[in-house]
């Protein structure tokens, strides 16, 4: 029984020098993971308020950058948050689908 006790001291010993060791690589992490739901947000938003939009339109209605705005919608593509359209002077129009997955 002591060692047990023992044992699980040790190991909540090493986890707590772990997360120490990690404490900036989880903050930028968890920095990244904040911006990245900012971003999905302010993205269903303005697709919520103005139905389909291309590339270039959401990145001027959000102010992000256009890679950016590709690399989400590409996400939210692949989860079945939105939905690709007919193409408007050669970009896709993106729109919500009715049901989005990624709703917080």
């Amino acid at each position: 029984m002591m060692q047990t006790e023992n044992d699980q001291e040790q190991k909540k010993e090493a986890m707590k020098r772990l997360r120490n060791e990690r404490k900036d690589k989880i903050a930028a992490v968890s920095a990244r993971v904040k911006e990245q739901k900012k971003a999905f947000k302010a993205i269903r938003e303005i697709l919520n308020k103005d139905g389909g939009m291309t590339v270039p339109e959401l990145a001027e209605g959000t102010g992000m950058p256009a890679s950016d705005i590709l690399y989400y919608l590409a996400t939210m593509k692949k989860y079945g948050d939105i939905l690709e359209g007919a193409k408007d002077s050669g970009y896709f129009r993106y729109r919500l689908a009715e049901i989005s997955h990624g709703e917080e």
